[in-house]
């Protein structure tokens, strides 16, 4: 994985927009700002939503601090990321969402960029 996808598809997770009951609205990012620093609840973490797309984001982080990013670390991290991704994918779907199914387009985009590079390096490297 390129640094400069990895940090794309970084931003595009954190981009992504949510709605919920009572008119309330935000993107990943500002919803995973209030988690990590609005005085969070011991167990908010421990919510399979908020600790499995946050510990993809790690590995994804993790992979441009290395000197040769590790093709796995991402792919692991990418598909981490996408459960939250492809759940609100679902939810725009269901609701007729336009803002919340489009929001997911560039990283389901970027992702999928991801798994075809990767694929293609692997098939020329194995020939």
């Amino acid at each position: 994985m390129t640094k400069p996808l990895a940090i794309a598809i970084l931003a595009a997770f954190l981009v992504c927009y949510l709605e919920w009951g009572g008119g309330n609205s935000a993107f990943v990012a500002q919803v995973e700002y209030q988690v990590l620093f609005g005085k969070p609840e011991a167990q908010t973490f421990a919510h399979p939503m908020i600790a499995i797309p946050f510990l993809g984001q790690l590995l994804v982080l993790y992979t441009l601090f290395q000197k040769t990013p590790s093709k796995r670390l991402a792919s692991i991290g990418i598909v981490l990321m996408g459960v939250l991704v492809l759940l609100l994918t679902l939810i725009g779907v269901l609701s007729a969402n336009a803002k919340i199914l489009l929001s997911t387009v560039p990283f389901l985009a970027l992702a999928v960029l991801h798994f075809v590079r990767s694929r293609r390096r692997a098939s020329s490297a194995g020939a």
